[in-house]
């Protein structure tokens, strides 16, 4: 039934609101008399006027009409609708006055007066009804959501009134923490404690909660989502004001609280002035340019006015993606967009390119780095990781390149796999170069795990939140650094800003986190429950399946913590780290070379262990409770 009355044409709709107003110009005279005499029945003294009933209803059609009665929303019934009505009622009274004298009707002068009143009251109540009559079918229909918003404020009340226009959505209460409010009726609804919330959600009386707080701090928020995602209900935030300058509707602005925001610290702030200036009025070549950190390092760049911006990557899929996405933003920053198909192991596709284009800067991104396939695929990952970051390293030297950023891992640190230790080979062939580099500055900028990117496990747990579990994780003491893509891409640019030559920047990221908290807290967040071990109660399993081969308990930034220095931004520190001699990277880069060539496995495995500092094959069981079924 609810479906049907919301689901009919606004034609319709209109029309059988103006028939109820209209039938409601006789009822409310006949009703004025009744009250006026103070009888049920004044059938005697309404007879005697008997044209008055008729001329006025002729006439209320036409000021209904004119007043627009009908179109006023059910769900926007406010103040100006109430104004409206009453305007409309007061000029049917003195229309009924009018009415009296031209047709010399006796009629009683406060007649008029109750007619006005009782038309205005029976109007305004008749649409009460019918908000109450939809909401009821609403609830009995079970398709709508039941939320709760958090927040009493002008955005709240904004967003109840949008969130009344919506099928799927029904708002139920208010949550503010001002005791001032606690008990009083907002925009129709009643404000509560946010700790009867606890309560709320667990008798299913509300199954969402709407964060209406936009003026808040990201730390506020945070702190709030964290406590917020302990109900088992869905949570949803409402952008910042900033956000909501673009003009959305409040009720589309809503979002899902992505992983980020649960990390328990701010995003970094990585604003400066100088990296515009390092990048403006140069052409920039962004390897791996399809990619999460590429593309987003592309985004960014159009905000540096560079001449161009040179996209490389070996997929056609990602260069055309990215390509699509960039183009009009840059023809309206005035910057040029170059795209360039080929592989990093081309030497020369690279040389032509670098100095055919007069490439600059380099920020080379590409590279393989999901560490399973690499694992199980060494050689073409030591082939692109190590010997393609040399093919750009020293094309870029005898270009005449002015900076090369290398954009590299914490797998890099004392690796446990192929993928860390093709990466941190990378880097040494980069150290390497510098120091024999005329005019080149060669530098790099390890990474933490970044939100969102492919291969990320965040994502992995959101699609297996969506299909309804079971949630994996490899063990569940794993520790991670994570980091959002656009601070990624920023501390990127910025290295390039503050590079000295041989640098390896590093972004303060806090503590590490452990997945399985991330893991709970994205199932808690989607308003599901953990399945604990041994319980029939809960939604979604926790299933640990160990580490995989290569995989770390926990990951590092630095090989020296000593070397450490100071940045003018006080969240990225540079460390002046240990290298190779020539001699031995020479013997490294040939080494890697025959291996690759003969498709000798071991040789490289023998090569890594023997030249990358604290590379060590990981042994840790998983503990005893989890070895027989892996349920958390």
């Amino acid at each position: 039934m609810y479906s049907y009355l919301v689901n009919l044409s606004r034609p319709i709709k209109r029309s059988v609101m103006l028939l109820l107003d209209i039938a409601l110009v006789p009822i409310s005279l006949y009703l004025a008399f009744a009250l006026r005499f103070e009888t049920t029945t004044p059938f005697q003294i309404a007879t005697e006027s008997w044209v008055l009933l008729p001329m006025t209803a002729f006439c209320g059609v036409l000021i209904i009409h004119f007043f627009r009665l009908p179109q006023i929303k059910l769900h926007s019934f406010d103040t100006q609708s109430m104004t409206r009505i009453g305007t409309c009622a007061a000029t049917l009274a003195v229309t009924s006055v009018v009415i009296s004298y031209i047709f010399h009707v006796f009629t009683p002068r406060s007649v008029p007066i109750i007619f006005g009143a009782v038309f205005f009251i029976s109007s305004s109540l008749l649409r009460v009804f019918i908000v109450l009559l939809l909401g009821l079918l609403q609830t009995k229909s079970g398709k709508s959501v039941r939320v709760a918003v958090y927040g009493a404020g002008t955005a709240g009340i904004q967003l109840v009134s949008a969130l009344r226009q919506s099928q799927d959505v029904r708002p139920i209460l208010f949550v503010d923490d001002n005791p001032a409010l606690h008990g009083l009726i907002v925009a129709g609804l009643r404000v509560e404690k946010p700790n009867k919330l606890l309560d709320l959600a667990s008798s299913g009386l509300i199954q969402r909660v709407l964060l209406a707080l936009p003026s808040a701090s990201a730390v506020r928020q945070n702190a709030l989502v964290v406590k917020l995602s302990q109900l088992g209900c869905e949570v949803q935030i409402l952008p910042t004001y900033a956000e909501l300058m673009a003009g959305k509707d409040l009720s589309s602005s809503l979002r899902t609280v992505e992983p980020d925001e649960m990390l328990g610290r701010e995003k970094i702030k990585l604003d400066n002035p100088e990296v515009a200036r390092a990048y403006a009025g140069r052409v920039v070549m962004v390897t791996g340019a399809g990619g999460s950190i590429g593309s987003e390092l592309c985004r960014q760049l159009l905000n540096c006015n560079p001449t161009s911006i040179l996209l490389f990557d070996q997929s056609e899929l990602a260069l055309y993606e990215i390509d699509q996405d960039l183009r009009p933003l840059a023809e309206h920053a005035g910057v040029k967009v170059i795209t360039r198909l080929g592989s990093v192991t081309d030497k020369v596709r690279i040389e032509k390119i670098i100095a055919g284009e007069g490439v600059d800067i380099i920020l080379h991104a590409a590279a393989y780095k999901h560490v399973p396939i690499v694992e199980e695929n060494e050689l073409e990952g030591a082939r692109n990781n190590v010997l393609g970051t040399q093919i750009v390293a020293q094309a870029a030297e005898h270009a005449g390149v002015e900076r090369l950023i290398l954009v590299s891992t914490d797998k890099a640190v004392r690796p446990t796999n192929i993928m860390g230790a093709t990466k941190r080979m990378a880097e040494l062939v980069v150290q390497d170069l510098h120091t024999r580099s005329k005019k080149t500055n060669f530098s790099m900028v390890r990474f933490g795990n970044v939100l969102g990117s492919s291969g990320s496990v965040l994502p992995l747990f959101q699609r297996q939140i969506a299909a309804g579990g079971p949630v994996t994780i490899t063990h569940p003491d794993v520790t991670r650094f994570f980091m959002t893509i656009p601070e990624a891409a920023r501390l990127v640019l910025l290295a390039g800003a503050y590079a000295q030559g041989g640098d390896v920047f590093v972004l303060d990221m806090g503590e590490p986190i452990k997945i399985i908290d991330i893991a709970r807290r994205m199932i808690e967040m989607s308003g599901r429950t953990v399945k604990e071990k041994g319980s029939q109660n809960g939604d979604i399993e926790l299933i640990v399946t160990g580490l995989r081969p290569g995989e770390k308990l926990y990951e590092e930034l630095l090989i020296d913590h000593q070397s450490l220095q100071s940045t003018p931004h006080e969240k990225i520190l540079r460390a002046k780290e240990s290298r190779l001699t020539k001699e031995k990277t020479g013997a490294m880069i040939k080494g890697l070379k025959t291996s690759v060539s003969t498709g000798d496995k071991e040789l490289l495995r023998d090569l890594i262990a023997a030249t990358v500092d604290g590379y060590h094959i990981q042994e840790t069981e998983m503990p005893v409770e989890y070895q027989q079924d892996g349920i958390v």
